[in-house]
C-alpha cells in the first residue's frame, strides 16, 4: 500500500513537471519559429515579404527535443555514475543540451537567413542576440523538467530502462506534444491574423504572414507572448496528461493479469479520449458549422 502511495505522489509530481515541460517546449519553438508554421516564414521572403521572425527550423520538434533531452540524460547518468548529487547532476547535463540547442539555433537562423538573402532577407543581429537567448532559457526549462520526469521514473518507479533511453522516449514524445498542439495556436492564430477566422490561408495568401505587431515591426518576442498565453498551456496540459496517465495506470494496474491490466487499461483511455475527441468535433460542426462568405 505504502508503494502504491508513493507512485501515486511521484506520478502527480511527473505530471506537474511535464506539464511545465511541455508549456515551455512549445514557447520555445513558437519564438524560435521551429515546426510546421516554420514554412510560411520561410517562404514569406520568397513572396516578397521580409520579417524579423527568428528561423531555427532544420528539422521538426520530435527529433530536436529527442537529441537534447537524451543528450542531458546521458551527461546526467555518467555524473551519477561518478557519485554526483543527482540534483547537480541533472543540472549538468541540462545546461550541456542547452548550450547545444543554442548552438543548433544560431547556426539555423543564420544558415537559414543567408540562403534567402538574394530576396532581400536581412540578418538581424539583435533578432539573434535577444531570441537565442530566450529560446535556450525555454529550452532549459523544458529539458530540465523532463530529465527530472525520467529520474523520478527510473529511481522512484523502478523503470527498468537506463536515463538515457528514458530520454529517447520522453523527449520524442514531448516534441510530438508541443508539434501537434501548439503549433496550430502559432501558425494558425497569429501568423495569419489578418485572415478571415475559420477561412484557412488560401494559396494567394501563402508566406503573407502578420509582420507587423502592435508597435513596429512583429518579432519572434511578440509571437512569445502570444503563444505562452495559448499553445504553451494547451501543450503543457497535453504531455502533462501522457505522462500522468502513462505512470497512473502503470503503478496502478500493473500487477494484474501479469501486466496485461496496465496494457488494457492504456487501451480503454485511449478509447475514451477518442470517443471524447469525435463528440467535441461534432458538437462543435453542428453549433458552429462550415466557414461561410457574409453576404
Amino acid at each position: 500500500m505504502q508503494e502504491i502511495i508513493i507512485g501515486i505522489g511521484v506520478t502527480a509530481l511527473a505530471g506537474a513537471l511535464a506539464a511545465v515541460a511541455g508549456a515551455a517546449e512549445d514557447t520555445e519553438s513558437n519564438i524560435g519559429s521551429q515546426g510546421d508554421p516554420n514554412s510560411q516564414v520561410q517562404l514569406a521572403p520568397q513572396m516578397g515579404y521580409t520579417h524579423r521572425i527568428y528561423n531555427k527550423a532544420v528539422s521538426g520538434e520530435p527529433p530536436a527535443y529527442t537529441l537534447w533531452v537524451t543528450l542531458a540524460c546521458g551527461v546526467a547518468w555518467a555524473f551519477l555514475m561518478l557519485g554526483v548529487n543527482a540534483i547537480l547532476a541533472i543540472i549538468f547535463g541540462t545546461v550541456l543540451a542547452t548550450f547545444v540547442q543554442g548552438v543548433y539555433a544560431t547556426t539555423a537562423y543564420l544558415g537559414r537567413t543567408a540562403s534567402l538573402s538574394k530576396f532581400g532577407q536581412p540578418v538581424f543581429i539583435d533578432v539573434v542576440k535577444s531570441v537565442t537567448t530566450v529560446t535556450m532559457a525555454h529550452a532549459f526549462v523544458a529539458i530540465f523538467a523532463t530529465v527530472t520526469v525520467c529520474y523520478l521514473m527510473m529511481t522512484v518507479i523502478g523503470h527498468p530502462f537506463a536515463l538515457p533511453l528514458l530520454g529517447i522516449v520522453w523527449g520524442l514524445a514531448l516534441g510530438a506534444a508541443g508539434s501537434a498542439t501548439g503549433n496550430p495556436y502559432y501558425g494558425k492564430e497569429r501568423q495569419y491574423q489578418n485572415q478571415k477566422f475559420g477561412a484557412g490561408v488560401p494559396i494567394s495568401a501563402s508566406g503573407n504572414i502578420v509582420r507587423y505587431a502592435e508597435a513596429g515591426q512583429r518579432s519572434s518576442i511578440d509571437n512569445g507572448f502570444f503563444t505562452a498565453k495559448f499553445g504553451g498551456p494547451a501543450s503543457g496540459l497535453c504531455f502533462g496528461l501522457i505522462v500522468f496517465f502513462e505512470l497512473w495506470r502503470t503503478i496502478i494496474f500493473e500487477d494484474y493479469l501479469a501486466g496485461w491490466g496496465a496494457v488494457i487499461v492504456g487501451a480503454l483511455v485511449i478509447i475514451i479520449f477518442m470517443i471524447i475527441d469525435r463528440y467535441v468535433e461534432v458538437w462543435a460542426r453542428k453549433n458552429y458549422g462550415p466557414y461561410t462568405v457574409e453576404v
